[in-house]
């Protein structure tokens, strides 16, 4: 007996695999075009009408695909349908975990955004009564966006996330609930839940929505009273064997009064371009921080404080003022350099984005200024960037993230 063949998008496959094939590349392009004619679907898959028909159909009674209008009212002859996903046959959750707090937001299957809520959260409060509030709090989000279920939760936090079990390994000084709260969630919500670094989801963000959509190689340097990177390599990212890639604050660089230890990163890059080295780099040349401003917090990603936001403030102020404040950035330009320049020796990425709030108050101008350091410290040729995405990256990445798993569950996976 002679096995049966079909044509998929110019290739050979049974027929089960070929409508499997076709039904993704329709849906993807559905969702990346927008809605679509059965015309505009033949003319961009290359698929014969009876089997664009036949696919249309098919999508049609799994509820993903719906008649959305018609078109062709200019012309004679009947109007053409027009299909799209029906956005609401799926929602997802992204939940960006502080240490002062949590934000929420549910999209749709398009990844338009339909619900958000915040929840503040007071220092030493009881883990599983904090870990409880927040299930709630993505249990009202699903709510108000009318999700009868979420399909997958993102989740961003500091630390490090083992690739093998997706468990948190918190550092010392974050708060207990969050290595509580991913096992609080998906019991609580009944829906899988995908944990993973804030920093890594910053990057997602950057390169899908924001300053590295042409580049499919590049770094992130995560600049605020924590210091991290994000490496992406031929758009895979990049996590390492104990989900550590990217913890640049540990580095030894010149210039710091010691060394970091396994417990500590004291005296390594972090003590160069941290928010609190930052405002006491800006009290040498004269730019005052804000009072208060050399204390305590978190990253942006994991709580906005009052250091990062003195450092913030100190950058743009020194944007503003004159030949003091340029002699200041082009200090703080060249203490970041000495991470760049280390990262692209070992990985020769092309493209550095400067993130977090140091990052983006910099702008372009500390951007260039760190791409002119580089370039007299390495032979290598590499852009640097200034992140766009803003303070909502993590939380954004942590949806597309959440999107995408549930894409592939839904779309079929490559």
């Amino acid at each position: 007996m002679t096995s049966t063949s079909v044509s998929v998008a110019g290739r050979t496959a049974s027929p089960s695999t070929a409508r499997a094939i076709n039904d993704r590349l329709a849906l993807h392009l559905l969702k990346d075009k927008g809605p679509l004619t059965a015309g505009e679907l033949k003319s961009l898959t290359g698929l014969s009408r009876p089997t664009i028909a036949d696919l249309v159909e098919r999508l049609r009674q799994t509820g993903l695909v719906a008649v959305v209008g018609e078109s062709g009212a200019e012309r004679r002859g009947p109007n053409a349908r027009v299909y799209g996903l029906v956005a609401d046959s799926a929602h997802v959750a992204g939940v960006d975990v502080r240490t002062d707090g949590v934000a929420v937001c549910v999209a749709d299957l398009l990844g338009r955004t339909v619900a958000e809520e915040s929840l503040p959260v007071a220092p030493d409060v009881d883990p599983a009564h904090t870990a409880a509030a927040v299930v709630a709090l993505v249990e009202r989000a699903a709510e108000r966006a009318g999700a009868a279920r979420l399909h997958h939760i993102g989740i961003g936090m500091p630390g490090l996330i083992d690739p093998a079990t997706g468990e948190l390994n918190s550092p010392g000084g974050l708060p207990s609930w969050h290595r509580e709260l991913a096992t609080a969630l998906h019991g609580g919500l009944a829906a899988p839940v995908l944990l993973e670094n804030e920093v890594n989801l910053a990057a997602v963000a950057e390169q899908r929505l924001g300053a590295v959509r042409d580049r499919d190689t590049f770094v992130l340097l995560w600049l605020g009273h924590g210091i991290g990177a994000a490496v992406v390599l031929d758009r895979v990212l990049r996590r390492g064997a104990s989900g550590g890639t990217g913890e640049i604050g540990f580095l030894p660089v010149p210039g710091t009064v010691g060394l970091p230890s396994a417990t500590g990163c004291d005296g390594g890059f972090h003590s160069l371009v941290g928010s609190a080295a930052v405002c006491e780099l800006a009290q040498r040349h004269g730019l005052e921080a804000a009072a208060g401003g050399l204390h305590g917090g978190g990253a942006e990603g994991s709580g906005a404080a009052e250091g990062s936001g003195a450092a913030e403030a100190v950058i743009r102020a020194a944007l503003e003022a004159g030949e003091r404040g340029e002699t200041f950035l082009d200090a703080l330009a060249a203490r970041i350099a000495l991470g760049v320049a280390a990262i692209c020796a070992v990985l020769d990425p092309g493209c550095a984005v400067l993130g977090g709030e140091v990052g983006r108050a910099g702008g372009e101008g500390l951007a260039r200024r760190v791409e002119e350091h580089v370039a007299r410290l390495s032979p290598l040729r590499t852009w640097v960037r200034a992140g766009v995405v803003g303070g909502g990256g993590v939380l954004r990445g942590a949806v597309l993230t959440a999107l995408d798993a549930t894409q592939n569950e839904l779309f079929g996976a490559p």
